[in-house]
């Protein structure tokens, strides 16, 4: 089993789509707190729109799964709804092949870093795209 992540910093639109296609990707996991951006096409009705074009389902799961908490992230994992939204991406990663998915093109300066550390302690892999 593997899971990729994916910033779309720095990308238009359709070489974000094109990352996702050369992947195999059948399901982008949105989780950006808030899922908007300065770049239209990235805004959460527009994305789910052109991904659905392009036979990509998408989930939001920013609300359980995104950025921007109180007391750090790594203090908010420890929380029930981490737990629970980290259930569902679980779920899904089950049957597609999902790649989480936030603004920052760099891993290492998003908290997508600690997702993926969550799911390589399941012995899952993880590929950073």
């Amino acid at each position: 089993m593997v899971v990729y992540t994916i910033g779309y910093w720095g990308r238009t639109i359709l070489e974000f789509i094109d990352v996702l296609r050369e992947n195999n990707i059948t399901v982008v996991v949105d989780v950006r707190r808030f899922p908007k951006s300065s770049d239209v096409n990235f805004n959460r009705e527009n994305l789910e729109r052109y991904l659905l074009e392009h036979r990509i389902k998408y989930m939001f799961l920013g609300e359980a799964l995104g950025g921007f908490v109180r007391g750090g992230y790594e203090k908010y994992m420890e929380t029930e709804k981490f737990r629970e939204g980290f259930k569902v991406l679980i779920k899904l990663v089950e049957s597609e092949t999902v790649a989480i998915m936030c603004k920052e093109r760099k891993v290492e300066h998003c908290h997508r870093r600690f997702i993926a550390r969550c799911l390589e302690d399941l012995s899952i892999e993880v590929k950073h795209v």
